[in-house]
C-alpha cells in the first residue's frame, strides 16, 4: 500500500529543535553542492542528484529524517521555482523571445494540452484508474520545467544556436499557466465543484493575461525605483531587485493571474534595462537560483518515500516511455513544422521534454484538494519526474551532437562592471578576456576599427598593467577594460570573439548604425566585422568618400552603396572626422 500522506502542521524530525534544524538543512545544502561535482562525472542532471540527496536523508534513506508536510513544500517549492524564473528572465533577452515568442507560445499552450491529453488516456489505461484522473496525471506532467532546463542548457556546457536555445527556454517560463489551468480544472471536476467551460477558459485567460501585465508594469517601475532611489548600502541594491520580482510573482497570484509568468516578465524587463549595480545584481541572483533549486529539490526528495516508488516503477516507466517518445513528439512536430524548423531542432525539441519541479509541485495539488488517490498520482509523477530527468538530461549532449546541432563554446564571456550613475552616464565598462582564436589578437589597437566613443581605458597582461597606446599589440589572454556606448556592444563583441572567416557572419547593423572614425581603414573594419565595403580596401574611410562623391563632401552627405550607406556626421573643414555605417534604408 502506498504510504498515506496527511497536511500537518508540524514537520516530524529526528532532531527537532530549531539549532539542530539549522545545522542540518546546512549539511543538505553543502551536500548537494558537492554533489554538482558528481553529476559532472556521472553525467547525470544536477537536479537528479539533489532529488536523490533528499531521498537518501528521507525516511527510507541513511538519514531517517520522516518529512511529509505538503503545505510546506507547496509554499517552499513555490518560492524556490520564483526566485529560478527571475533569474531566468534577467538573462533571457528580448531578442531571443522576438525571434520565438510564437512557436514557444504555441509550445506552452497548445503543445501542453496535447502532450497532457496523449499522456492521460495512457495513464488511465496503464493504471486502471478513471479517465479523468489519468487526464489528471497528465496535466501534471503536461509543462516542461524551466529550472530543469535552464539549468541544464546554461550551466552544463551545452551550447546550441540562438533560436533552438531560446525556444525551449521561452516555452519552459511560459508553459505552467496551461499546466496550472488543466490541474485546477480538472481537479474541480473531479471533486465534484461545478465549474462550466467559460469559467475554465477565464481562468486560463486571467493566468495569462494578468500575469503578463502585472508582470510587464512591475518590471517597468521596478527599473525606474532601482535607478532613481540611492541606497546608502551598495547590498541593499540586489535585496531590491529581488523584492521587486517577488512583489510580482504575490501581486499576480492574488488577483488570479500566474506568478510564475509575472515574475519571469519581470525579470525580463529589468534584465535588458541598464541599472546601477546591475553587475552585482546578476551574481546575487544567479546564487540564489542556485540555492533555491538545492533546496527545492532536496526538499522534494525528503517528501517521497522510496518503496512507494517501488511500488508503481512499471506503471510508471510505462507512462514516461508514452510521454517521451509519443506524446511529446505528437505534440511538437506539427507546430515546429508550422514554423519552419528543420528536422534535426524538431527532433531535438521533441526529446528535450524535461519534466523536474513544476510536476512535483503540481501534484501537491491533489493533496490540497483532498482527491482520495492523491497518494498514486504523487508517486507515479514523481517516477516520471525521474526518468525523464535521468534519461532525456543525462543524453542531451550525445543527441544534440547526433544531430549535429552542438555550437562551438564562446571563447571567454564579457564581464560587465559597475557604473553606479547609469542614470547620468550613457556608458558601459566591460572588461573582455581575448582567448587564442580571438579576432584582436597579434593586432595593435589602432588597428582594431574600434567605434567612435569607444576608449580603452586599461590593459592587464598577467600581473602586468599596460597604458592603453595605439602602438601596443594585443595577445591572448590579455584583459582589456573596455568604455563604450550600450549600443556599440554588439560590435565589440564580434571584435572580440572568432577570426573572420569564409564561415564568419559578418555583424548585421542595427537602424542606429555603426560609428567610425574617418581615418578607419577599410581592411580593418572587414578584418573587426566582416563588413566589406570595397575590394580596394587599403584606403581609410574619409578617402573612400573623397574618391566616390562626384560633389564637395559636407557634413549629413550620404554616399550609398550596395548593401550599407555612409554618413557623414562630423567634419572640421575639409577632414572628415566622424562616419556612420547605416543599414541601406536608412534615413538620409
Amino acid at each position: 500500500m502506498h504510504r498515506q500522506r496527511f497536511i500537518h502542521l508540524q514537520i516530524k524530525l529526528i532532531m527537532p529543535t530549531i539549532e539542530q534544524l539549522i545545522l542540518l538543512t546546512s549539511i543538505l545544502i553543502l551536500l548537494g553542492i558537492f554533489s554538482s561535482k558528481l553529476s559532472a562525472r556521472l553525467g547525470l542532471p544536477m537536479l537528479v542528484m539533489f532529488l536523490f540527496i533528499g531521498m537518501l536523508a528521507g525516511e527510507d534513506g541513511i538519514g531517517k529524517i520522516t518529512f511529509d508536510n505538503v503545505n510546506v513544500s507547496y509554499a517552499v517549492g513555490s518560492l524556490a521555482l520564483a526566485l529560478i524564473l527571475f533569474d531566468g528572465g534577467l538573462q533571457t533577452s528580448v531578442k531571443s523571445i522576438r525571434l520565438v515568442w510564437k512557436p514557444a507560445f504555441t509550445l506552452a499552450t497548445l503543445g501542453v494540452l496535447v502532450t497532457a491529453g496523449v499522456t492521460g488516456v495512457a495513464a488511465a489505461y496503464i493504471l486502471g484508474i478513471p479517465l479523468l484522473e489519468g487526464l489528471l496525471l497528465g496535466a501534471i506532467v503536461g509543462s516542461t520545467d524551466a529550472a530543469a532546463v535552464f539549468s541544464l542548457l546554461r550551466n552544463a556546457g551545452i551550447y546550441l544556436n540562438e533560436r533552438l536555445q531560446s525556444t525551449l527556454e521561452i516555452e519552459s517560463a511560459t508553459n505552467d499557466p496551461m499546466a496550472i489551468f488543466l490541474t485546477v480544472g480538472l481537479l474541480q471536476l473531479l471533486m465534484n465543484q461545478q465549474a462550466s467551460g467559460s469559467e475554465l477558459v477565464l481562468l486560463f485567460f486571467s493566468q495569462m493575461g494578468i500575469g503578463t501585465v502585472i508582470g510587464l508594469t512591475v518590471g517597468w517601475v521596478s527599473v525606474k525605483i532601482i535607478n532613481k532611489i540611492k541606497l546608502m548600502a551598495t547590498g541593499l541594491y540586489p535585496v531590491l531587485v529581488a523584492a521587486c520580482g517577488l512583489l510580482s510573482f504575490g501581486l499576480a497570484s492574488n488577483l488570479e493571474g500566474s506568478g510564475f509568468l509575472s515574475i519571469f516578465v519581470t525579470g525580463v524587463v529589468i534584465g535588458n534595462h541598464r541599472f546601477v549595480f546591475q553587475r552585482n545584481t546578476f551574481l546575487f541572483h544567479d546564487g540564489l537560483a542556485w540555492l533555491s533549486q538545492i533546496i527545492m529539490f532536496v526538499m522534494l526528495g525528503l517528501l517521497v518515500n522510496p518503496s512507494s516508488l517501488l511500488e508503481v516503477w512499471l506503471e510508471g516507466l510505462a507512462i514516461a516511455l508514452v510521454l517521451t517518445f509519443v506524446a511529446r513528439p505528437l505534440a511538437v512536430i506539427p507546430v515546429l513544422k508550422l514554423f519552419g524548423f528543420p528536422k534535426p531542432e524538431i527532433a531535438l525539441i521533441s526529446w528535450v521534454g524535461l519534466r523536474g519541479s513544476v510536476p512535483i509541485i503540481l501534484a501537491i495539488f491533489p493533496f490540497i484538494y483532498g482527491l482520495p488517490g492523491a497518494n498514486l498520482i504523487f508517486d507515479v509523477v514523481f517516477f516520471v519526474v525521474l526518468i525523464s530527468a535521468t534519461l532525456q538530461g543525462s543524453t542531451l549532449p550525445y543527441v544534440a551532437r547526433k544531430l549535429n546541432l552542438m555550437q562551438p563554446p564562446p571563447l571567454i564571456p564579457a564581464a560587465t562592471l559597475d557604473i553606479t550613475a547609469v542614470d547620468q552616464i550613457d556608458a558601459d565598462l566591460v572588461e573582455y578576456t581575448l582567448g587564442e582564436d580571438c579576432s584582436a589578437v597579434g593586432r595593435r589597437l589602432s588597428q582594431l576599427a574600434l567605434p567612435d566613443q569607444t576608449v580603452i581605458a586599461m590593459i592587464t597582461r598577467g600581473k602586468s598593467v599596460l597604458p592603453p597606446r595605439g602602438s601596443t599589440q594585443l595577445f591572448a589572454n590579455d584583459h582589456l577594460f573596455v568604455v563604450l556606448k550600450p549600443e556599440n556592444r554588439l560590435f565589440l563583441e564580434h571584435l572580440f570573439s572568432e577570426k573572420i572567416s569564409p564561415e564568419f557572419e559578418a555583424v548585421e547593423l542595427p537602424s542606429t548604425g555603426l560609428s567610425l572614425k574617418g581615418t578607419t581603414r577599410l581592411n580593418e573594419i572587414y578584418a573587426s566585422y566582416g563588413i566589406r565595403i570595397d575590394e580596394n580596401d587599403d584606403i581609410t574611410l574619409d578617402k573612400f568618400i573623397y574618391a566616390n562623391t562626384t560633389t564637395e563632401p559636407t557634413q549629413g552627405s550620404v554616399i550609398k552603396l550596395e548593401h550599407l550607406q555612409l554618413k557623414i556626421v562630423e567634419m572640421i573643414d575639409t577632414r572628415i572626422v566622424t562616419v556612420i555605417l547605416e543599414p541601406i534604408d536608412g534615413t538620409d
